[in-house]
């Protein structure tokens, strides 16, 4: 199970790196509200490891373990862009952090650095929110099931 969720963090981030590239290519990666749609790759992901533990792990399928899978593979994903935004925002075009600093924070910083805790922190929330909501439709019920005569 643990290369599963493995596995699927690196696709996350995969996901979240080609679509970076993608928008890049287009000129468009300097629009912050084109980042809403990381969320999108994230949730998908997130929501297909656990729908996937839960058909493995069968009846033993818990509230916590399957939150513990969407957190572990998030996290692993939101390390994984995170590494890359560092490389690309320090080595690749310095300039793109400096500009998505400008716009977002205006004259209060400028440090690329800030820029890459700030998408780590993002991961990280919208994992456990996710992963929190995510779980209400996986979690097992503790409903009784009583026909009705």
């Amino acid at each position: 199970m643990e290369k599963k969720i493995i596995k699927y963090g690196v696709f996350i981030a995969l996901g979240l790196i080609l679509y970076f590239l993608l928008v890049r290519m287009f000129g468009l990666h300097e629009n912050p509200w084109l980042r809403l749609f990381n969320g999108a790759i994230v949730a998908l992901g997130v929501y297909k490891v656990i729908k996937d533990v839960k058909k493995e792990s069968g009846v033993n399928f818990n509230y916590f373990e399957g939150f513990k899978t969407g957190i572990i593979s998030g996290f692993i994903a939101t390390l994984v862009f995170t590494f890359f935004m560092a490389i690309y925002i320090f080595h690749l075009d310095v300039e793109f952090g400096e500009k998505i600093m400008a716009m977002s924070l205006g004259s209060v910083s400028r440090e690329p650095g800030l820029l890459l805790f700030i998408i780590l922190i993002e991961g990280f929330a919208s994992t456990v929110v996710l992963s929190l909501l995510f779980m209400q439709k996986f979690k097992p019920s503790w409903n009784i099931n009583n026909k009705l005569p």
